[in-house]
């Protein structure tokens, strides 16, 4: 079984890398090794086990919501915090509830089948989303909404499905108890999440002085209490491991930045892993059987729950209709909804292996159709930016000590930048420092007299908040070009 494993990871990667040009989103290339390795296929593996899947799938979510959570940045969130937090939250809803309605009156399901439906895929995914905005040039604002929205969704998501599976397997016990209970699921979870968040960071503090690899250990330990305390009391652990993850990645302690390489390689490994997982659960022999219910899911999502979500949370904020078109095709669903599809599998639902299928199947067509559209579409809408050269990068400056200062990188695009600039002569901020120049692979220790020249790759040593002001002073003094094609 290792062998076979290995195999199958070292495929993953190779058709990564094969891919990468088509930016082919990481979902499409697990899943289908997954299913090439899978029964119906070469037969290599041979797994059913539901309840498994679904134990897995909740563990790699565990560090996959913790990551999303972390990545979502308090002074990204501020300036659209209102439409963003109420497409991940009212707007989850809203989309299921919608979707219900016409799968619904269409093929006649009853109600709470179809709102369990709707509400398995009523989440984004944000590993496709960032893999393709992130690729392209989008207006900021944009991209920021639809990213941030894809990383905080799975939460409420994850929250409804749970307590909708509930209802099919055991009695509700009333509405008011219903509410109560969904009520707390929501508080709790929140909660939980940002208490567990601020232990974090005080404990991180406490152990600055040990050998950094318990750095890691601890994260590990952090988002396991995170989910582990909340599912103690009843409350949701996926949202509380989210919560844990916003506050400390809006946090401080010591080695923040490489706690954060780690939290991301932990995601990358959870999101492979899960989808591979995922795809070896997939029969395809009997998607014959769902083709038209599963078409049927991605119409509903994508062309009237979606839309009619995006109306009403952005309905009295600044956004056009081609800022609102923009932001309902890029609704890509992914991997929560497929893990989300084996809870009534794993629960003996009625129905729960159809369900299942028709919601891969749903996500299959987003993912190829929507993922492979979205760039033109911003261009048709008239939604795309220049390109930009490669912005400052942050890399770790390795100190037990809080610290505000970051060891950043600045690649002068020969692109767009000429001339040539004297360092003496930048007007940078109090205690910036240009370290190292890197010129044609020779590495160069500057001074004042120094010459930067394009084609170099700068080292600044600055403070976090001062990062685009460097930027911006440092590109300005090249060409025109170059200024409109730095950070911003």
């Amino acid at each position: 079984m290792l062998f076979i494993s290995a195999i199958i990871l070292i495929a993953v990667v190779l058709m990564a890398a094969l891919f990468r040009q088509w930016n082919m989103p990481l979902i499409i290339i697990a899943l289908g090794m997954g299913i090439v390795f899978g029964s119906d296929v070469t037969g290599l593996v041979h797994f059913d086990d539901a309840i498994m899947t679904r134990n897995l799938a909740d563990i790699a979510l565990i560090f996959i919501l913790f990551a999303g959570g972390y990545g979502t940045r308090r002074q990204d969130l501020k300036p659209i915090v209102f439409p963003t937090l109420s497409l991940a939250t009212i707007g989850v809803l809203i989309t299921a509830a919608v979707s219900a309605v016409a799968l619904h009156l269409v093929f006649g399901w009853k109600p709470l089948k179809a709102l369990l439906l709707g509400t398995i895929i009523s989440s984004t995914d944000a590993a496709a989303i960032f893999s393709i905005l992130r690729s392209r040039s989008i207006n900021q604002r944009l991209s920021s909404v639809t990213e941030i929205e894809s990383a905080a969704n799975d939460p409420m998501a994850i929250v409804a499905t749970t307590f909708i599976v509930s209802l099919f397997v055991e009695a509700s016990g009333g509405p008011f108890k219903t509410l109560a209970s969904f009520a707390w699921l929501l508080l709790g979870g929140t909660a939980v999440g940002v208490v567990t968040g601020k232990i974090g960071c005080l404990l991180f503090e406490r152990i600055k002085y040990v050998d950094r690899g318990y750095f890691y250990i601890l994260t590990i330990g952090v988002i396991f209490l995170s989910f582990g305390t909340a599912d103690l009391i009843g409350a949701s652990g996926m949202l509380s491991a989210f919560f844990a993850g916003y506050m400390m990645g809006n946090g401080k302690f010591p080695y923040k930045n490489g706690v954060s390489t780690f939290v991301n390689a932990l995601s990358h490994i959870a999101n492979v892993a899960l989808f591979v997982l995922l795809g070896l659960l997939v029969f395809p022999k009997e998607f014959a059987q769902i083709l038209l219910p599963g078409v049927a899911v991605f119409l509903a999502i994508t062309f009237l729950g979606r839309p009619v979500a995006v109306l009403l949370c952005t309905l009295f904020q600044k956004f056009s209709w081609r800022d609102r078109a923009f932001i309902s095709w890029s609704g890509i669903r992914g991997a929560v909804p497929i893990v989300l599809g084996t809870y009534p599998l794993a629960a003996g639902v009625e129905d729960g292996r159809q369900i299942f299928n028709i919601i891969f199947f749903a996500v299959i067509l987003s993912v190829l159709i929507q993922g492979t559209t979205i760039g033109k579409l911003a261009d048709l809408l008239g939604l795309s930016v220049p390109s930009k050269p490669k912005p400052m990068q942050a890399m770790e400056l390795v100190t037990i000590q809080d610290s505000d200062l970051e060891l950043a990188e600045l690649a002068i695009d020969e692109e767009f930048c000429t001339g040539e600039v004297r360092i003496s002569t930048l007007d940078l901020p109090k205690g910036t420092t240009i370290t190292m120049i890197n010129r044609k692979e020779k590495i160069i220790a500057p001074r004042g007299s120094t010459m930067i020249i394009p084609g170099d790759v700068l080292f600044i040593l600055t403070r976090v908040d001062e990062l685009e002001k460097v930027s911006t002073e440092i590109l300005g003094r090249f060409s025109e070009g170059c200024e409109n094609h730095g950070l911003g």
